[in-house]
């Protein structure tokens, strides 16, 4: 099946043109996901003045429904079973369209005159939280989906540089969503950003539809009888395959620890720029944007020398080892706004070389049948930490102040991820996956 199927996706044309189509609808869904963000104050104005009336509690329910289902009634979990059963195509359009459906539900709890109570919430509060709970779900499905497909269509060719990119398309989305929703709304109406984020998802939609046709050709590139063997069929059993790799829970370690030093720092990165280190409140925001500004250019480009040179597992553990460092720095008695900025520009470095090398090492170690399962489990299992340290940091930052305590927090979460990087280059050495090998076949 591999070499008559591979005879498309040998095209490079074929290949950036499904990673624009695929990464366009990823892009979309990032924009959505983090559009009503910058929306707070306004949601929370009386309705008189434009607003919703909600209060901060209101939001701060509405901001985490995104993962209500996914996580609590494990729909994340299920998604990569739907995926690796049902297919990349069926699963993307089933994916774009719950996004599509849950931005529609979100849209009428925002616009419609919604009175009373449901759950102990406000009606809008809770009409605008389950469409958001209902995207959530198609968003991650998305996520694994596009990723399963980058490595249908890139193995053997450049992989970790087609992820980068579309990983950086997809925090374009975000950093678009973030500057630009707040503006339309002041301008137009409460709703309107909603509006544009429908009409973004829609021509996602569209886009996946121009794949399905793109990866139906791909089936239909050799001889119907080499498209499918038996071991190429996802099974059941193949997640108690999954599950007792050494490489997959290393990796799933790997995951946990690292993103929860980084993704939940940025989040209190903001006041920490103002509290310790002097930056002006109007910048504090353009300083921790500095680390995921870096990655849009960086992850491509550690995905090239991925995709050419090898060694993935070596940048895995040189990006652990950046955000270390850069973690025990903040936790110093150091001070300035020049210490706050060269931290960030490491910071943004390691962020960019481990993702760019840790996700094209899945399908090296995980078969493809059963890859969906694979990656929903990681991201599951993943959100748990992200959950953890947040509340764990929050605490320590009232008992101390000066985020001594929380750096050394976060210092030490990233210091066990670069320790499970290392233990990851052994079990490389034992089990022979071909994680430091390159990723094009000369």
């Amino acid at each position: 099946m591999a070499e008559i199927a591979r005879r498309l996706n040998d095209s490079a044309t074929a290949r950036w043109i499904v990673l624009l189509i695929v990464a366009t609808a990823m892009m979309m869904g990032y924009f959505v996901n983090d559009v009503m963000s910058p929306l707070e104050t306004l949601l929370e104005m009386p309705r008189s003045e434009g607003g919703l009336g909600w209060t901060p509690a209101d939001y701060g329910f509405f901001s985490g429904a995104s993962g209500l289902i996914n996580v609590f009634l494990l729909m994340l979990f299920f998604s990569g079973l739907i995926l690796d059963k049902m297919g990349i195509r069926f699963t993307g359009v089933l994916a774009c369209s719950l996004m599509v459906l849950g931005t529609l539900i979100k849209l009428y709890g925002v616009t419609a005159d919604l009175s009373g109570e449901i759950f102990g919430l406000p009606s809008s509060v809770a009409v605008a939280s389950l469409g958001f709970a209902v995207f959530g779900v198609g968003y991650e499905m998305t996520g694994i989906t596009v990723s399963k497909a980058m490595v249908r269509w890139f193995t053997g060719h450049e992989l970790a540089l087609a992820m980068g990119i579309q990983l950086a398309m997809a925090r374009l989305g975000t950093a678009a969503a973030l500057s630009i929703s707040a503006p339309i709304a002041r301008r137009f109406a409460l709703s309107t950003p909603l509006l544009v984020s429908l009409a973004f998802l829609i021509i996602g939609l569209l886009a996946f539809f121009v794949f399905c046709v793109m990866d139906r050709k791909l089936d239909r590139s050799g001889d119907a009888k080499a498209q499918a063997t038996d071991d190429d069929e996802f099974r059941w059993s193949d997640i108690g395959q999954t599950l007792r790799s050494p490489g997959f829970w290393l990796i799933t370690l790997f995951c946990v620890l690292f993103y929860s030093a980084v993704s939940p720092f940025l989040k209190f990165s903001t006041k920490l720029m103002v509290m310790k280190y002097g930056v002006d409140a109007d910048l504090a925001g353009f300083f921790s944007s500095i680390a995921p500004f870096g990655t849009i250019l960086m992850t491509p480009l550690f995905g090239y020398v991925y995709d050419r040179y090898g060694r993935g597992v070596t940048l895995v553990i040189t990006g652990a080892l950046l955000l270390t460092a850069v973690h025990f720095g903040f936790s110093l008695p150091l001070h300035g706004a020049g210490v706050a900025i060269a931290l960030m520009v490491v910071l943004s470095i390691g962020y960019s070389l481990a993702p760019a090398a840790l996700w094209p090492c899945v399908p090296k170690i995980i078969p493809l049948k059963c890859l969906g399962t694979a990656y929903s489990m990681i991201f599951f299992i993943q959100n748990f930490g992200r959950t953890i340290i947040p509340t764990i940091v929050g605490r320590a930052n009232e008992v101390d102040p000066s985020y001594t305590s929380s750096m050394l927090i976060f210092g030490f979460t990233a210091l066990g991820a670069l320790l499970v990087a290392v233990a990851m280059l052994h079990v490389d050495r034992k089990k022979g996956y071909g994680l430091q090998l390159p990723n094009i076949r000369h």
